[in-house]
């Protein structure tokens, strides 16, 4: 069965939603058998509430830009079935989905949570699982697996989506693709991770043997060590 898999990112007003903190920025990007779709989802949204300045440092955002926006009630339809059944990629899921359960919770007497319409993967459980001891902020993660951010000057729910959308087949490069007869792309390159086949005829690998010099140098270099060294023993 097809895996449709959604990364998401939002910007809010601030930091807390029991505070009565408000998304403005909604950005989704589909991933359908490790291929980005181009199917994405983007909305701004008017929060009917002001900005925190340190979210505006962050964002860029501002009340004013978002005047003319659609509130999050005309355009909860369209989320819903936009993500209904697919798994949500997420840099610190619980704050994503904390904002969202909380408006979906501000339009409807029975509202529906996240992790009812969707499985929910969180990068950075997985980044912390993976690189126990370092920094694993989107940004860190960029530079660990060689991802070009540089356009990167603020904070955007839908470039943020896009860029975790790379980190995320990065991370999962050497798992989600272990299948040998992977299909790949029309221009035939192997993805990053990818373990496949070497085509008949080419399968007889050449074998380097150390030279005298080199297995003479080898076992001095084990004498050196003298009785703690384990390959003697």
């Amino acid at each position: 069965m097809t895996v449709r898999q959604i990364v998401l990112d939002t910007e809010t007003t601030g930091l807390e939603p029991e505070q009565g903190h408000r998304i403005i920025e909604i950005g989704c990007v589909e991933v359908v058998e490790r291929r980005l779709t181009g199917n994405n989802f983007h909305q701004y949204l008017q929060p009917d509430r002001q900005i925190d300045a340190a979210a505006i440092e962050v964002h860029g955002i501002t009340n004013e830009f978002l005047a003319d926006k659609p509130r999050f009630r005309e355009v909860a339809q369209d989320f819903v079935d936009y993500v209904g059944g697919a798994e949500l990629i997420i840099h610190n899921a619980p704050f994503d989905v904390g904002f969202l359960d909380h408006e979906l919770a501000r339009i409807s007497d029975n509202p529906i949570k996240i992790a009812e319409l969707c499985r929910v993967t969180d990068t950075l459980v997985m980044a912390k699982r993976m690189h126990p001891g370092q920094r694993n902020s989107l940004d860190a993660l960029c530079k660990r697996y060689a991802i070009d951010n540089s356009h990167r000057e603020l904070h955007g729910a839908l470039l943020d989506a896009e860029i975790l959308a790379d980190v995320y087949l990065r991370m999962t490069g050497g798992q989600g693709l272990l299948s040998l007869d992977q299909e790949r792309g029309e221009s035939g390159a192997s993805s990053p991770g990818e373990i496949r086949r070497l085509p008949q005829g080419r399968r007889q690998l050449k074998v380097v043997s150390a030279s005298p010099l080199e297995l003479e140098a080898h076992e001095a270099r084990l004498h050196s060590m003298g009785d703690k060294c384990v390959w003697r023993r």
